[in-house]
Parts: structure tokens; sequence; C-alpha cells
């Protein structure tokens, strides 16, 4: 008895009590209800646990004290109405001085009039001083007299008594002062294959990609058209050869990134496309970079960058009148003192637990209150309409 008394007891602290299914009314309405409520219920469920299947991703800001890092630098771009031949790329770090420790791994691709690739191997770019001549090729090596001593066009000096090939002629005609106009009148260019290649390439595009890998300072590189070399500690480029041919720097930047990818990240400058509106513009990008260093779950530390760019265009003129400068593309970065570092962390299943139950009871009880409101609104109208019609 005693126990008996107990459990009658015990029914008293029942939440829930239960009526009796002959006092039940099922209706069409609380049927729509139940399965709109239903529906609700799943996919506010399916998006908590994705929710807590994702990572939680904190932030924390600090002073960068990392030293002895490089810097390496990933671009895409693609010009549309520039030869490859025509294009240099080159490399300065804050003292103005171009890189000779790069590392770069940097490729010109030629491109048709379509945009289309042309069916050869790229060609691998040299990032630095381009004064110095180059051997020609084997082939001719063999068929020419080593010794010999091949006019200078009139720009012979102490330094170049003779001009075997094209680059040996521009650099005589560079130290004389002399403009260097007409390659096609120098049979030297003509045989190390300069004019073939300026003709072939007058209305071809090119795509440059690849990376750097420099210094982590201040710096800029640029892609712009013309011979580069360094003349008393200034960076200059010979656009002399060219017979005063313009460039329009139309181009793509399908990627530009400095480090390498972490989950989130974005480039401002991806797919971005500047169309020139005249020829021989200049287009700079500002960049302001930040040191990041992303923490995965399992330990690891990626150290990268993100950055932030302010864009700027200007039309060079070579006359008394309008901007100085060098048409081309110049990215100008310099990096933050501060670093940023994001630490991946996983949720909670407790706040799982907890949203999941928040989300069933919620809408079971919101799902009731509309389902006796339609129901007793109903009837309410339903005694209105008998009445009417026995009055």
């Amino acid at each position: 008895m005693a126990g008996k008394d107990i459990l009658t007891k015990l029914r008293q602290f029942d939440a829930y009590p239960k009526t009796l299914d002959d006092f039940r009314i099922k209706t069409f309405g609380g049927a729509t209800v139940t399965i709109i409520s239903s529906i609700i219920m799943f996919i506010l469920f399916v998006s908590e646990l994705n929710y807590y299947l994702t990572n939680d991703v904190s932030q924390e800001l600090f002073v960068d004290t990392s030293r002895g890092q490089k810097l390496r630098i990933n671009l895409d771009i693609t010009f549309h109405k520039v030869g490859c031949t025509y294009l240099s790329v080159d490399a300065m770090d804050v003292s103005g001085e171009q890189h000779i420790d790069v590392d770069h791994n940097v490729f010109k691709q030629r491109l048709n009039e379509s945009g289309e690739a042309i069916p050869s191997a790229p060609e691998k770019e040299n990032i630095g001083d381009k004064s110095a001549h180059e051997e020609v090729e084997a082939g001719l090596m063999t068929t020419l007299d080593p010794n010999r001593c091949e006019s200078c066009y009139g720009a012979e000096s102490a330094t170049y008594k003779c001009c075997n090939t094209c680059d040996d002629v521009k650099e005589a005609y560079r130290q004389k002062g002399w403009a260097f106009r007409a390659p096609e009148e120098i049979a030297q260019c003509h045989r190390d294959g300069f004019v073939s290649q300026l003709n072939e390439q007058k209305h071809e595009g090119c795509r440059v990609y690849g990376y750097l890998e420099v210094n982590k300072v201040a710096g800029n590189f640029h892609i712009a058209p013309g011979r580069s070399y360094s003349q008393q500690h200034v960076h200059v480029h010979d656009m002399q050869g060219y017979g005063g041919q313009t460039f329009n720097l139309s181009h793509l930047i399908s990627h530009l990134s400095f480090g390498v990818d972490y989950p989130g990240q974005v480039n401002p400058l991806d797919s971005v496309a500047q169309q020139a509106d005249k020829d021989s513009m200049m287009f700079q990008y500002f960049v302001k970079i930040v040191p990041t260093a992303y923490v995965k779950l399992d330990g690891t530390t990626l150290f990268t960058n993100q950055y932030s760019v302010t864009r700027h265009q200007k039309v060079i003129s070579g006359g008394l009148f309008g901007d100085s400068g060098l048409p081309g593309v110049f990215v100008t970065y310099e990096l933050s003192p501060m670093m940023v570092k994001y630490s991946e962390k996983q949720r909670s299943f407790g706040h799982f637990l907890t949203g999941v139950c928040a989300i069933i009871g919620g809408v079971f009880t919101v799902a009731g209150l509309i389902d006796a409101f339609v129901y007793h609104s109903s009837r309410a109208i339903q005694r209105k309409m008998q009445l009417g019609k026995t009055s």
C-alpha cells in the first residue's frame, strides 16, 4: 500500500497529462500546420548541424615579430594587346635596388588575337638586369666566325669595339646616348631573330604567370614594355628598339596573392579587369599586406598574408605636358607591423544539443499556438454561420 501511495503522489508531478483518444479531435488545419512545422524543424536542424560541423575560427591581433621569412608573390596577369617579347618583369625592394637574390618561377605564354594560347612552350622570364648581351643560338655559333668583329654602325667605343649581336648594337647605342629606332636596318638584329619576333608578336597578347619569392620588406614589382637595366643605380626601361610604338596595357588580373591560400581567404584583385582607354597608360596598385597566421584544428600553423588595395591609373606623355612615368602595371606593396592570427576550434556538442532542443521546442510551441488559433477561429465562424441560418 505504501508503494502505491508513493506512485500516486509521484503522478501528481507529471507535467505532461494525457487525454483520452476519444476526446481528441484531428482536423485538416492541424495536419497542415504539423506538416509545415515538421519541414521547418528539419530545415533548421540541418542548418544547425551544418553550423556544428564547421570549425569555429577565432581572431587575434598582435605585433608581428617574425624575422627571416620570405614573401611569396603569386601572379597570373593577361595582357590582351601586348606581345610577350615586348614585356619585362622586374622586382625591386624599398631601397630602389633591383633584387639580386630573387627566387622566381615566372613564365610568359603567347596568346593570339582571340586570347587563345599559341601552341608553344611558355618562355621563362629572367628577373634582373637585362642589359648584358646574350649569346646567339648554338646553331648560328657553329656557322659564324667566333673571332669576327662586326660593325656597331658608328657607335663604336672603348667598351664596344665590335658588335656581334643585336644586343651588342643596342648596348653600344645606349652608351652613346643614341636612339635605337630602326632594328630592321641592323643585320645582327635580323640574324638574332629580334626583328622577326617584333613582327610576329605585334598583334599578339601575353599571359604572365608564376611566382616570385623576395625578401619580406616593402617593395614593388612591375610588368612593363621595354628592356630593363640599371644605369647609375636608376632602373630604366629601353623602348627605343620599338620604333616609337605605343602600347595598350589593357589587362586581366586572374590571380594575385601573397603567400599560400588559407580557408576563407579573399584576394581583392582576383578577376579584376582594367581597360585602357588610351595607349601608354600606367596602372598602379598600392597594396597593404597584413601578415597572417592560420592555426588549423590539428595544430599546424600556416604563415601567409592578406591584403587591401588602392588603384590608380594615368596616361603617360612623353612631351612637355602630361604625366611622366612608364606605361605598365605596377604593384607597390608595404607590410603592416601587425599580424592577424586565425585559430580553428571545434564547436561545442552541448551548444549543438541546446540549439536542437530550442529549435524543436520553439517550433512545436509556435505551431501549437497557430493550430489553436486556427481551430478556435474556425469553430467561432461555424457557430455564427449556424446562428445566421436558424434566424
